[in-house]
Formats: structure tokens, C-alpha cells, sequence
């Protein structure tokens, strides 16, 4: 079985900004509604690769570098 690959770029921030919040989701126990389990294997799976790619994830009270994430992303779709 081959697989179709695509590729999606990302900026740094917006990795963070992604990374962070499915990790905050992931935490908390937040309960997302899947209609599939596929759905909750993919993020998963976009997750371990934002990871992968990020490098060194900041934790938790590494709070100033994801602060400046989120504004230069907020910036970016201001307009």
C-alpha cells in the first residue's frame, strides 16, 4: 500500500501556537468530539510531527516565548 504524502509549511510561531494547544487540550482532558477515531489518530499524528520538528519543546512556564508566538501570528493574520 503506498501512501499520498503532502506537505503543509508552517512558521515556527504557528507550529508553537498549534503544538501548545493540543498538548493544553491533551493535558486538561479535554473531551473533543471525533466522529472517527482516525480523526483523533490524525492529530495525534500532526502533533509527534510538530514536535519532531520543533526540536526543543518549551514547557509549561516557558510562557514569554509562546506570548511572542501567538503576537507575531495574531500580527501576521491582523492584516
Amino acid at each position: 500500500m503506498t501512501r499520498d504524502i503532502i506537505r503543509i509549511e508552517l512558521t515556527r510561531d504557528e507550529a508553537l501556537v498549534i503544538f501548545e494547544w493540543l498538548w493544553r487540550v491533551d493535558q486538561a482532558g479535554t473531551e473533543l468530539h471525533f466522529e472517527d477515531r482516525a480523526e483523533q489518530l490524525a492529530l495525534w499524528a500532526l502533533q509527534g510531527r510538530i514536535e519532531k520538528q520543533l526540536g526543543e519543546i518549551p514547557g509549561p512556564d516557558s510562557g514569554e516565548q509562546l506570548s511572542i508566538a501567538r503576537q507575531r501570528v495574531r500580527d501576521e493574520y491582523s492584516g
